[in-house]
């Protein structure tokens, strides 16, 4: 007999145990507060198996979405600004959020508005697919600012 979704009615709980047995299937209680309670006729390895793989899927499609870190310093090189920013727009399209980390070597804390300027053409090469999500704070010799994905509706 098929047990995909169909309602028997009330049973003698001997009679559903042996007809579970006998099918060679589980006899799963669904809701024990009920009166009469309600069992289901069920392969219960082959539920927990399929249940934990819809779980592990899910959290396979949560994972995708982290805080990723570039650091920059002042005196960056064209080239490896280029990069880092390329690095930051793929991480961003990926829909990962970005921190960038300015870090200021020796002197070069006396001088914040290099890194001020550094700051604003990032935020001109990533202005056309990420937010600003926590604006640029100075904290002792580095400057950290978060972007976020823009949603495309």
């Amino acid at each position: 007999m098929d047990f995909e979704n169909v309602e028997v009615g009330i049973v003698l709980f001997e009679d559903a145990f042996r007809q579970a047995e006998d099918e060679g299937f589980d006899l799963v209680e669904i809701a024990a507060t009920a009166v009469p309670p309600v069992v289901r006729i069920m392969n219960y390895g082959k539920f927990i198996y399929e249940q934990t793989k819809r779980e592990k899927e899910q959290r396979k499609k949560q994972l995708g979405k982290e805080l990723k870190e570039l650091k920059f310093h002042v005196n960056i090189h064209d080239h490896d600004y280029q990069t880092k920013v390329k690095h930051a727009l793929e991480f961003i399209e990926h829909g990962n959020k970005v921190k960038l980390t300015l870090q200021f070597r020796s002197r070069e804390v006396t001088h914040p508005e290099l890194g001020d300027a550094l700051v604003k053409r990032v935020i001109e090469d990533l202005k056309a697919v990420a937010l600003i999500e926590t604006p640029a704070k100075l904290l002792g010799r580095n400057m950290s600012m978060v972007f976020a994905p823009r949603r495309h509706n």
